[in-house]
């Protein structure tokens, strides 16, 4: 049983107190943290701050050294301690300051857990996690709202973010990509609120995918030949649906011997090419100045001779400038945009488009998309906690005031579920060979008629011979 629990526990049998009774914050199960204890937590801590200093931050230390170092400090602060402490309790005691000093506190071991892929902090006493596709409280809790803006703190100015009264809200990132969204007060009620979209110490590649059951290997194969052969790929989808895990592993399909220019809000692409030059937007200041948006980025790409533009995704006016770098030359450009279909994708765009001022005929704005766009990657998550893609559509051009779609694959839900309640179906050719596969060929990338062949005649081929 943890130090925490045993003491709080004791402390609401000898009180004879409701768990839910004011004054203080609550334990994972319910139970009152004991003030003492906080209280020598905190104190230890800030002696480790005072002792350390400068340490804490050297470069040149590496990660073991400097948990080493931390150690030894923590021992020997506890050591002048006279609190009645055991020996489990002090080793609870140094690993929760620890994890504040040298990590993030009590979600510490939650972000090292890689069953769990997103970490929801709403309020001291509340934490929940995404696991398997599923959400579920975690049985960690933060000492005050003080302990827990001061983890949001560390986060943020790691990145040279800054969150306070006057700009409550923050979007920032952890040193490995993973995606931070902060609220404090007074924005946030009851919080403040922190969200951790982890990303993979090891970037999934298309091996991963196609083992998660997100593609198969035929849609797998004919992605790789469009990112190859330099068509524009659109990648659609809901919140959290895995539209950046697509865009990375797409990006990963570009030849070693382009140059790359990637522009995020906050970092989190992790290419492997030699030639990669990440931009990142930057907030405005203090005094509102400063701020350098995703459209300035976009525009800045053109005038460092790009091969390729990875933008991680439209949400305003930038759309219009990364089409018209799709129609100036600029091939083989990846972005997202949240949409729940590819219809409504082109919808969408036509929306992103308008935001950028200009006041431009939704016809102009509709053949420049059709122009531009070659193919959407519409990704869904699923009811089972799995995300899937649902649709690679071709954009095949304009028939009157309405821009065509072809669908390449489709996703079978019609296959039904299992006894688990997921999802039997997967992704099938629907037998339509895209109108593209001629400039592929033309580049000498050849897709065999066996990728876009039905399953059905596939398997009756198979028989047949």
């Amino acid at each position: 049983m943890s130090l925490y629990k045993r003491l709080h526990e004791q402390q609401g049998n000898a009180a004879g107190s409701s768990p839910s009774s004011p004054g203080g914050p609550l334990g994972p199960k319910g139970h009152r943290r004991d003030p003492v204890l906080d209280e020598l937590r905190q104190k230890i801590h800030h002696h480790l701050i005072d002792e350390l200093g400068p340490v804490l931050y050297d470069k040149r230390l590496s990660e073991d050294d400097l948990r080493r170092r931390v150690q030894e400090q923590l021992q020997a602060a506890l050591a002048q301690e006279r609190a009645p402490l055991s020996a489990a309790d002090k080793a609870q005691l140094i690993q929760d300051v620890s994890d504040d000093i040298l990590g993030y506190g009590p979600i510490d071991r939650l972000l090292k857990d890689p069953d769990i892929t997103e970490v929801m902090v709403n309020g001291p006493a509340s934490v929940f996690v995404e696991k398997n596709g599923k959400i579920e409280k975690a049985p960690v809790t933060f000492v005050d709202e003080t302990h827990l803006r001061r983890i949001i703190d560390k986060i943020v100015g790691q990145v040279g973010r800054r969150i306070d009264e006057a700009s409550p809200l923050c979007d920032a990132r952890l040193p490995d990509g993973s995606r931070v969204n902060a609220v404090i007060h007074p924005l946030a009620i009851g919080g403040p609120f922190l969200t951790v979209r982890k990303f993979a110490v090891d970037p999934y590649q298309i091996d991963d995918l196609i083992r998660f059951g997100t593609l198969n290997a035929a849609s797998a194969r004919f992605l790789q030949a469009m990112v190859v052969g330099k068509l524009n790929i659109l990648v659609s989808g809901g919140t959290g649906t895995g539209k950046t895990t697509t865009l990375n592993v797409l990006s990963s399909f570009i030849p070693a011997d382009e140059r790359i220019i990637t522009v995020e809000d906050a970092k989190e692409l992790q290419l492997h090419q030699e030639h990669v030059l990440s931009l990142e937007a930057r907030p405005p200041n203090i005094e509102g100045k400063g701020q350098v948006t995703i459209r300035d980025l976009v525009k800045n790409t053109l005038r460092m001779r790009p091969d390729r533009i990875v933008v991680g995704e439209c949400r305003a006016g930038e759309a219009l400038d990364m089409l018209q770098a799709m129609n100036t030359g600029h091939d083989g450009s990846i972005t997202t945009v949240h949409a729940n279909s590819p219809r409504d994708t082109l919808s969408r765009l036509e929306t992103l488009v308008l935001m950028a001022g200009f006041d431009l005929p939704v016809r102009a704005i509709r053949e420049q998309t059709a122009s531009a766009i070659d193919c959407i990657v519409q990704l869904t998550r699923l009811r089972d906690g799995t995300r899937r893609i649902t649709h690679i559509s071709e954009v095949q051009g304009m028939e009157g005031d309405v821009i065509t779609l072809q669908d390449i694959f489709l996703f079978d839900f019609g296959m039904g579920v299992d006894e688990h309640g997921r999802y039997r179906g997967h992704l099938k050719a629907t037998g339509v060979r895209p109108k593209f596969a001629e400039k592929l060929e033309d580049q000498g990338i050849r897709l065999g008629p066996e990728v876009f062949v039905p399953e059905a005649f596939a398997k009756r081929a198979a028989g047949a011979w």
